[in-house]
């Protein structure tokens, strides 16, 4: 049986690919780059949205398992890769 931490985390990216695909399929049918920038830009937000949704999740299914240390840890990463992208 598969755990609730795995279906959720995997929910979310299923939902991430399907947005991204349709997503494409709106830019071919637009067929005009400045409307192509501007779904690209809102593509942009989900990203880092599921990335950390599903890192929050996966957090949650291993909290009765790893230390509290660990957890900041791996916040602290993830801090660091949305301060990176910004950049």
């Amino acid at each position: 049986m598969l755990e609730k931490a795995i279906i959720g985390m995997a929910s979310l990216r299923i939902l991430s690919g399907t947005i991204e695909i349709l997503a494409a399929l709106l830019i071919l049918k637009l067929n005009e780059v400045e409307k192509a920038l501007i779904v690209n830009s809102a593509l942009a937000l989900v990203g880092p949205i599921i990335l950390l949704t599903t890192t929050t999740i996966g957090l949650l299914g291993l909290s009765d398992r790893i230390s509290m240390a660990k957890i900041m840890w791996i916040f602290a990463g993830i801090t660091c890769i949305f301060i990176g992208i910004r950049k």
